[in-house]
């Protein structure tokens, strides 16, 4: 269901995936992780909707054959990943929105380790915020929820007490075992899938505003 001018949200703090949510990447993803399938003689196609939302180290363990070493592989994708800035664009809305939240009210929690998280919000001119939950921040990743949870703990918040804007099927499931309201971004997904799965949806950024009310915030669509 898309989240349309109707609708209103209550929380205390904001959880954002980078990848899809605050950064279109899909551009350098593609780039590689195609290039680093077709080295390894994997169909793209097929390791694309895994790989998105997920941590590399466990999306390349899902796909390693003998000949694969995946924390050695891991380390090639992130740097390749870091260098690689061409076509990096925020998503429309997200600078706006995330300005106008005070600054402990939100977090970044990203599948992405932390150099390349900085690199990407820097590229785009996104802040970092305070709390900055990364790949190396748990021993699971999506759709394991502990990153969410972190996120929350951070804000001093319980994750039902926050909203997580979320792209990747992976990063959705997270957000809704963590306990937190989930919004999804139609950017490596469908609105219509969205739809068919039942999704809380928002094309993109634009049009979010966040009202303050004592200590808590209302999210409303324009």
């Amino acid at each position: 269901m898309r989240f349309d001018s109707g609708r209103r949200l209550t929380a205390r703090g904001f959880l954002f995936d980078m990848d899809g949510t605050l950064v279109d990447s899909g551009a350098v993803v593609e780039r590689v992780w195609g290039a680093w399938a077709r080295t390894h003689g994997l169909d793209p196609v097929g390791l694309m909707p895994i790989a998105h939302g997920r941590r590399a180290i466990e999306t390349i363990r899902m796909f390693a054959t003998g000949a694969i070493d995946p924390e050695e592989e891991a380390r090639k994708l992130e740097e390749a990943e870091r260098h690689d800035l061409e076509g990096l664009l925020p998503v429309a809305g997200a600078l706006e929105l995330i300005v106008s939240l005070p600054p402990g009210s939100w977090a970044l929690v990203t599948s992405a380790d932390a150099a390349l998280a900085r690199s990407r919000l820097g590229a785009c001119g996104l802040p970092v915020p305070r709390v900055f939950i990364t790949a190396e921040s748990v021993e699971r990743g999506k759709p394991d929820p502990r990153c969410y949870q972190l996120g929350a703990e951070g804000l001093g918040l319980h994750p039902s007490d926050c909203i997580v804007f979320e792209d990747a099927d992976a990063g959705l499931a997270a957000g809704r075992a963590s306990g937190a309201q989930v919004v999804a971004v139609a950017s490596t997904q469908s609105s219509e899938g969205l739809d068919r799965k039942g999704e809380l949806w928002v094309p993109d950024l634009s049009g979010l505003r966040v009202r303050r009310e004592g200590d808590l915030f209302q999210l409303y669509h324009l």
